[in-house]
Order: structure tokens, then sequence, then C-alpha cells
């Protein structure tokens, strides 16, 4: 049960997802030169929406949420 839960747990994180599209990118290169520009484009604009969309770990706004709980736990 606890590795099914790390999985679940690393599959949240931003990082997990850029890997995985990195990974799926580059199997893109066994593909003829059309297919393999469009799978790396594809996976080129996966990256960039998954950056958009989520936090970094290190963003101002996690650390007043750390330093909110952190307080409250007094």
């Amino acid at each position: 049960m606890n590795a099914f839960r790390y999985i679940l747990n690393r599959l949240k994180e931003r990082s997990t997802w850029m890997g995985l599209i990195g990974l799926a990118t580059a199997f893109g290169l066994t593909l003829s030169p059309e297919q393999t520009e469009a799978i790396i484009a594809f996976g080129i604009s996966l990256v960039g929406l998954i950056a958009i969309f989520t936090k970094d770990a290190d963003s101002p706004d996690n650390k007043k949420i750390v330093k909110i709980t952190k307080e409250e736990g007094k």
C-alpha cells in the first residue's frame, strides 16, 4: 500500500509529469521525421502548459501557506 501511495504522491508533482512527457517525447525519435516533429511539438506544449498552471514549490504563496500552518499549530 505504501508503494501505491508513493506513486500517487509523485503523480501530483509537476516534475513527475514533466519527466513523463519528456520520456514520451524521446520515444518519438523512432518514428518518421514528421511524426517526430509533431510529438516533440506536442511534448513541449504540454510542458509549457504544466509550467503555466502549476505552482513552483518555492513560490511565495506556498511559503505563506506553510508559515500560516506552522503558526496555527502552536
